[in-house]
């Protein structure tokens, strides 16, 4: 079977685990920015933690189906309509043959996830159906009127699924290898600091704006291997957070590492939203 869209809205992707392991070639991570979304959604129509499925960024996502499909979105919450009708989100839903899905833009957040069941069984790249918005390694962004196959489904879907809790506090960090790179009270500065998400940010990187950490060493530094969640501090002295996309290198010093746990929450950011940092 396949999937028509009719309007891929502003970026829509597909995403499954990564390619994890590929750095060292030079190769980004990829993958969801909302790991546990994209989990979730993958288990409600039956999916394996492997199966690929759909990112959506600030919804605007309109697409049928040729042949009936169970599908789930998760995420950001935002308007979620089969065939005219409002349906609900973090549940299974069953799209009929020629059926009509549309999902509009979120209520809070900013990436919504689609899952289909038997996922989107569109080439696999270097091991993975991720797109990589950095070096385009992977699919094509989504765009109107592409056709994506799926797979055969591969189990029943499920009748309920526990959501994620709300997290509250501040997003948790820890040291970073170039620490000792800024004053010695630079990460408590940081964790004391709100900083405000920039209108740049992006699948590479959550670039913050506020509170510059001193550095207390101006050499420059050689290029090194860069972590997913990395807080790197670039010659203008802002902050960025690298995203699932980030670059396997970079040459500027890493203050602070986000809690693997807490990364989900960078992803759902919008510009001119606030963030603040905590000792994880």
């Amino acid at each position: 079977m396949t999937l028509t869209v009719a309007d891929a809205g502003a970026l829509t992707t597909v995403q499954d685990r990564g390619r994890v392991g590929l750095a060292h070639l030079g190769v980004p991570r990829a993958g969801p920015l909302d790991s546990p979304a994209a989990e979730l959604a993958n288990r409600l129509v039956g999916n394996g933690p492997d199966a690929a499925l759909l990112e959506v960024t600030g919804g605007g996502l309109e697409l049928s189906s040729d042949a009936g499909v169970w599908v789930a979105v998760t995420g950001a919450p935002g308007p979620v309509e089969i065939d005219g009708a409002p349906r609900s989100g973090g549940r299974a839903e069953w799209l009929p043959p020629g059926g009509r899905l549309r999902l509009g833009a979120p209520v809070t957040g900013v990436r919504t996830y689609l899952a289909v069941a038997g996922g989107i069984d569109v080439a696999p790249v270097l091991g993975s159906r991720s797109t990589d918005t950095l070096a385009w390694v992977g699919p094509p962004r989504v765009e109107a009127r592409a056709t994506l196959p799926v797979g055969r489904p591969t189990g029943p879907p499920a009748p309920l699924d526990t959501p994620r809790p709300p997290v509250p506090g501040p997003v948790r960090v820890v040291a970073g290898p170039r620490a000792d790179w800024f004053a010695p009270d630079a990460l408590d500065r940081l964790c004391a600091t709100p900083y405000v998400v920039g209108p740049d940010s992006n699948r590479v990187g959550l670039r913050l704006e506020g509170e510059s950490p001193v550095r207390v060493r101006d050499d420059e530094l050689p290029s090194e291997g860069m972590v997913l969640g990395a807080v790197q501090v670039p010659p203008g002295g802002q902050p960025v957070v690298f995203l699932a996309d980030h670059p396997p290198t970079g040459g500027y010093p890493v203050l602070a590492v986000v809690d693997p746990r807490d990364l989900w929450l960078c992803g759902q950011l919008r510009p001119g939203e606030r963030l603040r940092f905590g000792r994880g």
